[in-house]
Formats: structure tokens, sequence, C-alpha cells
């Protein structure tokens, strides 16, 4: 089992095409999308948190409206992913990240001049199309395309930057609209995409295709299309893609209502507050981990030890456990290397080959998931209450579980390695 990584990347060698010149040095790459992907999360995905309310406050809008822009965006970043990894897979990520800079950009300028809803919304789903070409699946399918079965570790690595994001962003975001408002804070991230990010993108990546190397389910003749992988192995992904999804769902609905949560148990906003922080420093932590260690066994596994440890997380907030702390350290954990593992096991499973397409594919539920379900949480903790809530979210977890272990027999039964 320690032997067999070596052995991929040592067949990843020898695979090479002749006259190919070698993908360009990953510490470059993925320091430039590191940052990249900090700034495109800080300023898309994480932007409400800190601009909401000062939104609010000026233009009277009702926070629903507002906090339903990033959902909008959401659904629409969803909605292209799949032409996204197409046109990874087709050409390479270098000009559709350069593309989604541009769009982050634009879309944070219309914000900034948003007067009315109609236009609001209008700027969300510039930066929703951004989102679909910029953020994790994006990135996930350029390193997959970059380095084929060797990417494994440089989306680990590329996680551990993305988790820095709120970190990094929402102080940022805090500072701006204290000194210039939200509408030039806007402006500032908007000049950021186009200034920085953009140029990183079109320096960094490189302006070629490479060619696919080591295992593929695809045999010589085949046709190289998803279409083909999907239709031989239709159980296995759709388990996949199912287990991933889910997890969106649950990791959604937390993120948006977790202090509510903890608040209905009896706990101070400050109190909530800083319990809460304790999720991002578990995600990290378990990155981190994974780093160290994640090359000596099959991400598969990676899925499974994410579901299990969410499950426990929600588990002990459901039975009202008292350390509060020992149930979200488990559950960030969870979280944290579930992203790692939403990168790597469709890599895994599938080969290199195709691989940008298929994230293409396992995003547009995922994204899809993460626009719909804050707001079906909320229906369910105003007329059920925080036990239902949590009850539903363990159960979910639970079939989680269930899903990822069914997807091992399935990789087992197609012959896929494991």
């Amino acid at each position: 089992m320690l032997a067999r990584p070596i052995e991929i990347r040592a067949r990843s060698r020898v695979l090479r095409p002749r006259g190919l010149s070698p993908a360009p040095s990953p510490p470059i790459v993925l320091t430039g999308l590191g940052l990249t992907q900090i700034l495109a999360w800080g300023s898309s995905y994480y932007l409400p948190a800190v601009f909401a309310v000062p939104i609010a406050a000026e233009t009277g809008w009702h926070l629903t409206w507002i906090v339903g822009g990033l959902s909008l965006g959401l659904l629409v970043a969803g909605i292209v992913s799949p032409r996204v990894g197409h046109a990874i897979n087709q050409h390479g990520g270098r000009f559709v990240l350069a593309a989604s800079s541009m769009l982050l950009g634009l879309g944070l300028a219309v914000l900034s001049q948003a007067e009315n809803l109609p236009l609001y919304f209008l700027a969300w789903l510039i930066m929703g199309i951004g989102m679909g070409a910029g953020l994790y699946d994006a990135g996930f399918a350029t390193l997959g395309k970059l380095y084929g079965v060797d990417a494994r570790r440089m989306i680990v690595t590329l996680t551990l930057f993305g988790g820095f994001a709120s970190t990094v962003c929402w102080p940022f975001s805090a500072f701006l609209v204290e000194q210039v408002g939200w509408r030039d804070a806007c402006l500032v991230y908007a000049a950021i995409h186009l200034l920085v990010a953009l140029p990183i993108h079109l320096l960094v990546l490189p302006n070629r295709n490479r060619r696919e190397s080591g295992p593929t389910l695809i045999q010589p003749g085949d046709s190289p299309g998803t279409e083909l992988v999907v239709r031989k192995h239709l159980a296995a992904f759709v388990l996949m893609t199912s287990a991933i999804a889910l997890c969106s769902v649950i990791s959604s609905v937390v993120s948006v209502h977790l202090l509510t949560i903890l608040q209905a148990g009896g706990l101070s906003l400050a109190s909530a507050v800083a319990l809460g922080a304790l999720v991002g420093p578990s995600q990290v932590g378990a990155r981190v981990i994974e780093l160290l260690f994640g090359r000596y066994y099959h991400p598969i596994w990676t899925m499974l030890g994410a579901t299990m440890l969410v499950a426990i997380g929600l588990a002990l907030l459901l039975s009202g456990f008292p350390i509060i702390v020992l149930a979200l350290i488990p559950y960030g954990a969870g979280i944290g290397i579930e992203s790692i593992a939403r990168g790597t096991l469709p890599l895994a499973l599938f080969g290199p080959r195709n691989y940008a397409a298929l994230m293409g594919r396992v995003a547009l539920p995922s994204l899809i998931a993460q626009a719909v379900s804050p707001s079906a949480g909320a229906v369910l903790l105003q007329y059920g209450g925080t036990f239902a809530a949590l009850s539903a979210l363990t159960a979910l977890a639970a079939l989680n579980i269930a899903l990822v272990a069914a997807l091992w027999f399935a990789a087992k039964k197609a012959a896929i390695p494991i």
C-alpha cells in the first residue's frame, strides 16, 4: 500500500510523450493559483459576510435579497461549470482562469454601481460566471490538466491557500468598508482582480495543452469524451457525485446557520462566535495532515474519513454533548478534507484523461446544492427548530457514509484500482 503512489509517479514519467516540455514549476504555479484563489473566494463567496449589513444600511434592501445575490452567483456557477470543465480539458486553464479574473472584476464594478435590485442581481450573475470559472473546481481541473496523476499533492496544497481566504479578506474587507465605503471597496477588489490576479494567471500558467499520461479508464481506440467514462462507470460516477453534493448541502447549511444553532443551545453570541471560529483551524489542521500522509492511501479513504468525521460532529451537537469543542473540531476536520477529496477522488478513480471535463460535471450539482441549501435550512430551523435541523443534517451525514461505502463496492466491481 505504501509503494503504490511511487509506482504511479514512475509510470507517469515513463509514459510522458517524447518532445513534450515539462510542466511548469509546481511551487510557482501553486503560489500564483493560491493567491488568486484567496482573492476569488474572499471577493465573492465571503463578500456578503462583511458587505451585507453596510449594503442594507445604505439601500434599505432586506438582508434576504442581499444574501440572495450570492445564492444566484452559486447557481450560475453550477450551471456553467460543465462548460468550464470542458474548456479547461480542451485548452488548459490559462485563459479560463484569466477570464474568471476579468468577470469577477467586471461583476464587482457593476456591484459598486448597483442602485436597484435588478442591477445588483446582474452583478452577481456576472460574478457567478466568474466563480464557476475561477474557484476550487476550475483550479483543481487546471492542476489535473497540467500534472496528471501527480496533481493530488498540489490539490491539497491549493486548498490550504483557499482556507485562508476568510482570514485574509474579512479583515481587509472590513477595513475597506470603514475607510471608503462598500461601493469603493468593490472597485478596489475589481482593480486587484484586473491588475494582480489577471496577470498572475497569464504569466504563471502555460499557453499550451498537456497530453495526459498515466493510468486511465479509457482504452486506446475509445472515444476521448467524458460520456464514455460516465457510461462505462455510471454507478461509481453517480455515487461519487452524490456524495460530494451531499457534503455541499451539509456544509452550506452549517456554515450559514451555525451561530443560530449554537445560540439556540443557550450560548451567547460572543461565545457562539468564539466556538464557531474553531471550525476554520480544524479544517486547515486536517488538510495539513492530509498533505503529510495522503500519499500513502487512496482518496476514497479521505472521503470516507471526511464523511465519518462530519457525522460524528453533527451527532454530538444533536445529542447536546456538553463540550461543544469536541463536536466542532471533528466536523471542521471532516469538511476540511472533504474539499480535498472533491478534487482528488475523481482524479484517482477515473484517471487524468478528461479529468477537467469530469470536474465540471461533478461541480454542477454541488454548486447548485450550495446555492439552495441555506434557504432550505432556514425554513427547517424556522418551522422545525434546532433539533429538527440537526436531526436532518445528522441523517444526511449518515447517508453520506453509506454512499461512500457503496462507491467503494461499485469501484471494486468495475475493477477500478483502489
